[in-house]
């Protein structure tokens, strides 16, 4: 991966299962990005990877990792169980912060229903989360209790052909009290796959941690 990153396959218990993930540390990494994906997609995923090797490119860490287990990933009511999602990501932040040498700096990147996991996971971390990002996030599902309590800085980026999710967004967005932005990628689409699209995901990500992460950590 660009930006001579260490990268380690790891395994994080979290509450009677062993979750699967891919850790990236550049040389005196500042801060962490934990990932939480969308249904149907994996810590493999070509998109998470990219924005990933963008922000290891800019010296911060990554993890990315499956929230759910196999079987579990095939049972839908269980791949929308944001309650559930947020528990794992809440034992990874955890474990993250017992592994020795761990950049003290966390934040949180979630893509559609890892999204809201993210929000709703950063709403009641004892841990401090310095930042979170959506990318095409179902925000909404978060619940309004966490969307009413979160003060994380949040960037919510959403793509412009995205109609529903963008509505959703607008009134999440509306609702949040904490340090925010709400970015449009003209022209993109739910998965960002149009040419430009994720590369102005990544940069606009890039972007939000180095403001809230880094600067916090230097």
């Amino acid at each position: 991966m660009p930006g001579g990153a260490n990268i380690t396959e790891v395994t994080i218990p979290a509450s009677g299962v062993t979750l699967q993930g891919i850790l990236a540390l550049p040389p005196g990494a500042a801060a962490l990005v934990l990932f939480a994906h969308g249904t149907g997609s994996s810590r493999h995923s070509p998109r998470n990877h990219y924005v990933a090797a963008e922000l290891n490119r800019c010296g911060m860490g990554t993890l990315l990792m499956d929230l759910l287990l196999p079987d579990e990933d095939q049972v839908q009511a269980i791949r929308f169980d944001v309650a559930l999602l947020a528990a794992r990501l809440a034992h990874a932040t955890r474990w993250v912060t017992q592994q020795p040498g761990m950049p003290r700096q966390l934040g949180y990147f979630g893509a559609s229903i890892g999204a809201a996991a993210s929000i709703r996971a950063a709403s009641t971390s004892p841990i401090p989360i310095g930042a979170t990002v959506s990318r095409g996030g179902r925000v909404d599902l978060a619940g309004p209790d966490a969307l009413a309590s979160l003060r994380t800085p949040t960037m919510l980026i959403i793509g412009g052909l995205d109609i529903s999710v963008l509505e959703r967004n607008e009134a999440v967005f509306a609702e949040l009290s904490c340090p925010k932005k709400l970015v449009i990628v003209p022209g993109a689409s739910h998965l960002f796959e149009e040419p430009g699209a994720l590369e102005s995901v990544a940069r606009l990500a890039a972007q939000w941690f180095e403001r809230y992460l880094c600067k916090a950590a230097s």
